[in-house]
């Protein structure tokens, strides 16, 4: 049996048991609070029917896409910079472990205070929530670039872009696959909670309705339809990407 045949035969069992559990405790708990998988699905097709679903699952990714990718950017850079200069390293350290340990929620509230309830603030506070997480991976990166590399690039007068495109790079691509990884996971939960507490469309506006509501087949149907699309970009885009990036280490 193939790999891809045997992971595919793997997760449709893993997925077989979930819902076999998720049936059996929603019959024993017999409660609105656990609807059963049927009625969860009947929920996301007429939403989906709708129109409603598809709407503001494409706002919440939309904005995921921006913040993830503003994060990535300016985390990177700043990561560069301080893993290959000791001296920028040692001055920003302290200003990378304050803004890893402020909240996301303080940072959405601050954001939404000073530029309002907008869509500026809203992508503004979920990257800078990011960025100094990406930053410190690809800081770790820089620092673990391997010098024998750096100075055969030198000895064949490579030059600055040809030693960043054939040395740098590929030895950096294991962790910028690595915190996009783990980055997309925090960013949409980010997501949702600048949502919820300050915008009008959206999976997390959604959410927030619905809980008010107290309607949690929506609740759920909103969540695997979002949480289903984040996993085809980890299945699809994320772990072929990864294995790319680290086969030179073959």
């Amino acid at each position: 049996m193939s790999g891809r045949l045997l992971s595919a035969v793997n997760f449709i069992l893993s997925l077989g048991l979930f819902l076999l559990l998720w049936q059996l405790a929603a019959a024993w708990t017999d409660s609105p609070a656990l609807p059963f998988p049927a009625t969860v699905l009947e929920t996301f097709f007429l939403a989906a029917g709708t129109g409603e679903l598809p709407y503001h699952l494409a706002v919440t990714l939309a904005r995921t896409f921006v913040a993830f990718l503003l994060s990535m950017i300016i985390g990177a850079s700043i990561g560069l910079v301080m893993g290959r200069s000791r001296r920028v390293d040692r001055f920003f350290d302290s200003w990378l472990i304050l803004f890893l340990n402020i909240p996301a929620l303080v940072v959405i509230i601050l954001c939404y205070i000073w530029f309002g309830l907008t869509e500026v603030a809203a992508v503004l506070a979920v990257s800078v929530n990011k960025i100094p997480n990406v930053a410190a991976t690809m800081r770790e990166g820089a620092r673990a670039l391997e010098r024998q590399y750096m100075d055969l690039a030198l000895s064949y007068r490579f030059g600055a872009w040809k030693t960043l495109r054939h040395v740098i790079l590929p030895q950096l691509s294991p962790f910028f696959a690595a915190s996009a990884r783990s980055g997309l996971a925090l960013v949409w939960k980010i997501v949702l909670v600048v949502e919820l507490l300050g915008r009008s469309n959206g999976v997390g506006f959604q959410l927030h309705l619905f809980f008010q509501l107290f309607d949690v087949p929506s609740i759920l149907a909103y969540t695997i339809a979002f949480v289903a699309v984040i996993q085809m970009i980890e299945i699809f885009i994320f772990k072929p990407w990864e294995r790319h990036a680290n086969r030179w280490r073959s």
